[in-house]
């Protein structure tokens, strides 16, 4: 535990903050998941103003996040020391401090990092619908695999992130006439304050989640569950389990070492949306089909789609 730290107010007396309790109160606000982010980066700049024998890491000098930011730029990944640079900014603006990471030398200091380490993001290989097939055969015929073959053909044709897989819950979906499913994403990383976005399945697809839902029964919340002595648990899934279920069909699949580790729980949603750049789907469609609000975004997605136009 990091003890609370003094910080010296400008033009009045010193007063004895507490940056991880100004955090907390984003609780409610802000997915859990940045909340931990806040908490180890503010943890991170802390510690790192104590080594260096900076007693007052807030409010942090221009210079004192200058030379952080360097510091961390020697490790790190320009993504990562992003997230701590928005991390000191937001407990600034918490503690109604001044804020120094607007100042145009933090901007340099981060550019000139960045140049130094032209590094590309780390792309998970897409589980594209060849993979999907041989991945779907490769479950076993219980419980486990129902659930499993459900989930990754919903979780394909729906583009989720894993986090919106295991979120979603048995009233989120409805079949229509046809045959298919209309499902509703409530949680996404763009929509967590609106009405969740609405998606459309396959004949295919509902089949295999009708097929799950009989085998679960009624009266449990989770759309997919937890199975413990051959009898499902009404609770939700943790993300991880999507990555493991993909790589577990991976290596039956028999894919070597590297060919596993290539896959993750975000392998649907990036081959998903390589094959329908394939089938002719324009970027509209597919931004549309995956709830992607940037272009720039998808275009990472896209680029090591297998698509010849000279073909």
């Amino acid at each position: 535990m990091v003890p609370a730290v003094p910080f010296v107010i400008h033009n009045g007396p010193y007063l004895i903050l507490d940056w991880r309790s100004e955090i907390g109160r984003l609780e409610g606000a802000y997915a859990p998941s940045t909340m931990r982010a806040y908490f180890a980066d503010v943890e991170a700049f802390v510690f790192w103003c104590l080594e260096k024998s900076i007693p007052e890491p807030f409010p942090a000098s221009v210079e004192t996040v200058c030379r952080f930011l360097e510091n961390q730029g020697t490790y790190l990944a320009p993504s990562t020391v992003r997230r701590r640079l928005h991390a000191i900014r937001k407990v600034h603006r918490l503690l109604h401090l001044p804020d120094p990471t607007c100042d145009e030398d933090i901007n340099l200091a981060f550019r000139r990092f960045k140049r130094s380490k032209p590094i590309r993001p780390k792309q998970a290989k897409g589980l594209t619908r060849d993979c999907l097939i041989q991945f779907l055969e490769s479950e076993p015929e219980a419980p486990w695999g129902l659930r499993n073959r459900a989930m990754l053909s919903l979780g394909y044709e729906l583009l989720t992130r894993r986090s919106e897989l295991v979120a979603l819950q048995t009233e989120d979906i409805d079949a229509r006439k046809e045959g298919t499913l209309r499902v509703l994403i409530r949680r996404g990383k763009w929509g967590l304050f609106g009405a969740g976005r609405t998606a459309f399945t396959s004949q295919r697809t509902s089949a295999l989640v009708e097929e799950w839902l009989d085998w679960r029964g009624d009266n449990i919340k989770w759309l997919f569950c937890p199975i413990y002595q051959g009898k499902p648990i009404d609770r939700d899934l943790s993300t991880t389990t999507v990555k493991q279920i993909i790589k577990a069909a991976a290596r039956r699949s028999g894919l070597d070492a590297s060919g596993v580790n290539a896959f993750s729980g975000h392998s649907l949603r990036v081959g998903a949306a390589q094959d329908l750049l394939v089938r002719g789907y324009d970027t509209a469609a597919i931004m549309r089909a995956g709830g992607w609000k940037s272009l720039n975004v998808l275009t990472r997605y896209l680029e090591k789609a297998e698509h010849n136009v000279w073909a």
